[in-house]
């Protein structure tokens, strides 16, 4: 895949709520970005946000598409993405989770989402949740082998106030042996500040994408936090993705080195 910046914008931009990029990917790897883009429908009329509101940190995750773009090309793999801004539905939040539609985020007001009946979070979840869903499942099932699922993210370097000094967060839930192996080899590939399950751990319910489909699949899995200042361009964007992709084969492939070796024992 060698989607350009218009092209991934057209994409994002579309009518339906969830895309397949890359998908002739025949890499061991599957990746996904929930939170892809800031586009919201216009039935929702902005959901009554400021244009500033629209295009911050808290509707989506800057840089991170354009990142998982560059990574899905290097590592040819298949990327799954939602295309509405998770101020609609966040697509790595279960559809009981109360931040799915948020009513606030951050220093933000959502308007649109202060009085969603139960109605429409039904609704919204069938028009917006689900397709993301079973389009990320149905591209799983097309593996010939169980893929290694790796979710794409980027936050904010303040959040109320307080600075972030971790830069690249490695996270995972119950399943760590991904992570675990990553963060051993992280210093060889990268100079940003790594930590393990930062800013956000399975306690904030960020994990959901990966529980439902990577542990419920038995899939090795991880999900990748980037701070958003360090892919702000589009020479960082492919400088990350770069690094990011060659510390993931080079885990993979210590990982099939030594589940080799233990068999062979």
């Amino acid at each position: 895949m060698s989607a350009s910046a218009n092209t991934l914008e057209q994409i994002v931009q579309g009518q339906a709520p969830a895309a397949l990029l890359n998908p002739d990917g025949a890499g061991p790897f599957l990746l996904a970005c929930e939170h892809a883009s800031w586009r919201i429908p216009e039935e929702f009329a902005g959901l009554g946000l400021t244009e500033e509101a629209r295009r911050s940190h808290v509707a989506w995750d800057p840089g991170a598409l354009e990142v998982a773009a560059h990574m899905a090309r290097i590592l040819d793999a298949p990327l799954v993405i939602s295309t509405v801004s998770r101020l609609v539905y966040d697509c790595n939040r279960p559809p009981y989770a109360h931040d799915a539609m948020p009513a606030r985020s951050e220093r933000f007001t959502i308007p649109g989402n202060a009085a969603v009946t139960r109605e429409e979070r039904t609704r919204r979840t069938r028009t917006y949740y689900e397709p993301f869903r079973d389009l990320l499942e149905e591209t799983l099932r097309g593996f010939r082998q169980p893929p290694v699922l790796v979710t794409v993210h980027s936050f904010t370097p303040t959040y109320n106030g307080e600075t972030r000094a971790v830069e690249l967060g490695i996270l995972h839930d119950e399943d760590s042996r991904l992570a675990d192996r990553m963060l051993d080899l992280a210093p060889a590939f990268t100079a940003m500040n790594t930590q393990r399950n930062a800013p956000y751990s399975p306690a904030d319910g960020v994990t959901h994408t990966l529980k439902q489909h990577g542990i419920l699949n038995g899939l090795l899995n991880v999900m990748l936090e980037i701070r958003n200042d360090l892919i702000a361009t589009p020479g960082t964007q492919a400088a990350v993705a770069e690094d990011l992709a060659r510390l993931l084969s080079a885990t993979l492939t210590e990982m099939r080195i030594d589940a080799n070796r233990t068999e062979a024992t």
